[in-house]
């Protein structure tokens, strides 16, 4: 199902505030990312791979104007068979966070990328959802999940983390005008309490470990030199002739 108060709040300009982080983020990450096929999850409402150079790109979907309609946890996809897996805001606003990242491990080919959006719940943004007053719809009804959280997830199911950006340090104002004043922290967080970022990005690549082929070690009766020798001279005595 589609997640309520997304299509509304994308258009605010706390929404445009936090797409726009992360599709410059995003593109920047998946441009250097190559294979055969690729897929973002969800949030259909954006293309999060545009600036990916891999051939066949799909958005898979539960709602919405996707390539694939689905159910996250059920990918209509072979074992090992994407390249590359991106989503934004899937897990934190999904009941079963968990079967989605098996499904994920389960499609994507040995040494496959996934990049994974996420509010921080370590951040002004979770500060504000504890606080009095605080709206009940998106984005402050879902489930954050930390970084620490994710990473634990990821390295369960064989995902080695490759990289960790944060961003959108200003307070979640709803009116342009304060979020332009706050625009003067954000590189100052960056710099200063790069951890405290109201959104989160990861990149991690699914391990495959190697097996080691036993064979069985065949013996073979080897000849001593010295016989070898012997033999070679004895073929050579010419008064053998």
């Amino acid at each position: 199902m589609s997640i309520p108060g997304l299509d509304s709040w994308l258009h605010s300009a706390l929404g445009r505030y936090v797409m726009d982080w992360e599709q410059t983020t995003i593109d920047s990450v998946v441009a250097d990312l190559f294979g055969y096929n690729a897929v973002q999850l969800g949030m259909p409402e954006r293309d999060l791979l545009a600036h990916n150079r891999i051939p066949l790109r799909q958005v898979a979907s539960p709602s919405g104007h996707a390539d694939v309609l689905c159910d996250l946890r059920r990918l209509p996809f072979a074992a090992q068979s994407i390249d590359l897996v991106v989503m934004s805001h899937v897990l934190e606003f999904h009941e079963d966070p968990h079967q989605i990242l098996r499904e994920v491990e389960r499609v994507l080919i040995p040494e496959g990328a996934l990049v994974v959006a996420g509010f921080n719940p370590v951040s002004f943004w979770g500060l504000r959802r504890r606080l009095p007053g605080c709206p009940s719809g998106f984005p402050w009804n879902g489930r954050y999940l930390s970084v620490a959280r994710l990473k634990d997830w990821l390295q369960l199911l064989g995902f080695e983390v490759e990289k960790g950006i944060f961003g959108c340090y200003s307070p979640p104002c709803s009116h342009e005008r304060w979020l332009s004043r706050w625009r003067v922290v954000e590189s100052a967080g960056a710099r200063w309490w790069s951890f405290a970022g109201g959104v989160y990005l990861l990149q991690a690549t699914k391990r495959v470990h190697g097996m080691r082929l036993i064979v069985p070690a065949w013996k073979q009766q080897k000849v001593p030199s010295k016989v070898l020798s012997a033999v070679s001279k004895k073929q050579g005595d010419p008064h053998e002739q």
